[in-house]
């Protein structure tokens, strides 16, 4: 039995079609079923349904032998114990940084400064701050980073985005770009080992559905 782990939500809804290119489906809308284990129409294939920042532990430990995961979540989880054979592509969005609208970033910036920042992402904005020499408070927040400079509890917010829209409605600016992020496959290295056919069937099958989507966007 091969196990994959996915997350609800966008990574869940854009894995689906390159399982499908393989003729592989997910038998239960996770949307209306309750079940956290969903078997697929592809024997000795199940998918289990965890949290996204749990996706990698879950591979880590055994829990799941194939998964997919944000870069985002692989740099702040460290990627310990994971071979990560592929990018998918998916799910891709931005880490930024944002202010309020009027805030001076570019002297609050000047080397030697120190700044507060509210994020979730505290591995990627400590060595993004530390490469421009800036000293900076970490809030660790895990909702609404918005409101952190909004209630003057943060100067700044590092936080994955999209299209700006949450921003805007807040009254926050991007003023930085850190890194362009999406998914990646990730698997158990000890389970490559044990079950290295029908993983390695799946890693082809993601590959191959992945090179077709980004040719038919080319």
């Amino acid at each position: 039995m091969i196990t994959l782990a996915l997350s609800k939500g966008r990574i869940f809804d854009e894995t689906l079609p390159l399982l499908a290119s393989a003729g592989i489906a997910v038998l239960d809308d996770p949307e209306t079923s309750r079940k956290l284990i969903l078997p697929c129409n592809r024997e000795g294939l199940r998918v289990v349904l965890v949290r996204a920042s749990d996706v990698p532990t879950y591979v880590q430990f055994g829990g799941a032998d194939i998964g997919v995961a944000g870069k985002d979540v692989l740099i702040e989880h460290g990627g310990e114990g994971l071979y990560q054979p592929l990018d998918l592509r998916i799910a891709r969005c931005r880490m930024g940084v944002a202010v309020p609208a009027g805030f001076d970033y570019a002297s609050a910036v000047r080397q030697g400064a120190r700044l507060r920042v509210a994020t979730k992402y505290t591995a990627i904005a400590r060595e993004f701050f530390a490469r421009k020499g800036v000293h900076v408070d970490l809030v660790k927040l895990y909702g609404s980073m918005e409101l952190a400079p909004l209630t003057g509890m943060a100067d700044a917010i590092v936080d994955l985005i999209s299209t700006g829209s949450t921003l805007r409605a807040n009254q926050l600016v991007e003023v930085e770009q850190i890194m362009d992020i999406s998914s990646q496959l990730i698997v158990n290295q000890a389970a490559l080992r044990l079950k290295q056919a029908p993983l390695r069937q799946l890693i082809e099958v993601f590959a191959q559905a992945t090179a077709a989507r980004s040719a038919a966007a080319a």
